[in-house]
C-alpha cells in the first residue's frame, strides 16, 4: 500500500519545520506529502518550499476546505493527516501501513500527547477516545492531528461531511460519516502523537468554552443531518 500524507498549514512558520523534519526522519517515508495552504501570511510557504512536498492553495478559510482540498488531491490507497504543530514518531507511517496492511479496517486513530504541557502521557488521551467510543455505540472516533482513512472511504463519504466549520468538530464529524457508511474504525493505542497545546494556551476561553459547545453541536447536527 502507498500512503499519501495531507497537512492543512495556516500561519504555521513557528512549528512547520519540525512537523516537516519529523516527516523526513521516517523509517518509511509517505508516498507523497501535500501540504495545503490556507492563507497563510507569514512565512510558512517559504519553510515548506525547502522541503520534498506538494503545495496546494486553498481559498476558502477553514480546517474543513483546507483538509477535504488535501484529501481530494490525494492519490495512494491511504489519506494520512497530521497537523502542523505534530511531531511525528520514528515509525508513524509505517505503523500506519502495517495497521492496513493486517487489519480490514476503513480508518484508524491514535492518541494525541501535549508535549508543552508538564503530563506526558497517553491516559487522559485514551480516556478521551474511551468516553468517545461508549457514546458512539462501541465505535470510534477521528482524531485529527493523527488519523488516517483509506482513499475509497473518503471516495464514499466527501460529499456527506459537514463543510461548516463553525457546527463541527471536523474530525468527530468525520468519523461519525465513516461509521454511517458502514466503514470500522480502529484505534491504535500506540501510534502516539505529541503536539502543542497553544490552542489551550492561547485561547483558553475558546477551548474551553466553544470547543465543548462545538461538541455538543456535532452531536446535534448528526443527529439531525444524517
Amino acid at each position: 500500500m502507498k500512503l499519501s500524507l495531507v497537512i492543512p498549514v495556516y500561519n504555521e512558520e513557528a512549528y512547520i519545520g519540525a512537523c516537516l523534519e519529523s516527516v523526513m526522519r521516517q523509517t518509511e517515508k509517505p508516498d507523497e506529502i501535500i501540504v495545503v495552504d490556507n492563507n497563510s501570511i507569514d512565512r510558512t510557504v517559504e519553510i515548506v518550499s525547502r522541503y520534498p512536498v506538494r503545495i496546494l492553495q486553498e481559498e476558502q478559510q477553514g480546517m474543513i476546505p483546507a483538509r477535504n482540498a488535501g484529501f481530494n488531491a490525494a492519490q495512494y490507497d491511504i489519506i494520512a493527516r497530521c497537523d502542523a504543530d505534530d511531531v511525528l514518531p520514528g515509525d508513524w507511517v509505517a505503523r500506519i501501513k502495517r495497521n492496513f496492511t493486517e487489519l480490514n479496517i476503513d480508518a484508524l486513530c491514535g492518541p494525541l500527547i501535549y508535549s508543552d504541557l508538564p503530563m506526558k502521557t497517553a491516559i487522559i488521551p485514551n480516556l478521551y477516545l474511551d468516553t468517545m467510543k461508549v457514546l458512539q455505540f462501541g465505535n470510534e472516533t477521528m482524531v485529527g492531528p493523527n488519523m488516517a482513512l483509506t482513499k475509497r472511504m473518503w471516495e464514499k463519504v466527501r460529499n456527506r461531511v459537514c463543510l461548516d466549520d463553525t457546527r463541527v468538530h471536523e474530525d468527530i464529524d468525520l468519523g461519525m460519516k465513516i461509521i454511517q457508511a458502514g466503514g470500522t474504525i480502529y484505534r491504535d493505542r500506540q501510534l502516539i502523537v505529541r503536539s502543542s497545546a497553544r490552542r489551550m494556551k492561547k485561547r483558553p476561553l475558546s477551548f474551553f468554552v466553544e470547543y465543548p459547545w462545538r461538541f455538543v453541536k456535532t452531536f446535534v447536527n448528526h443527529l439531525f443531518h444524517k
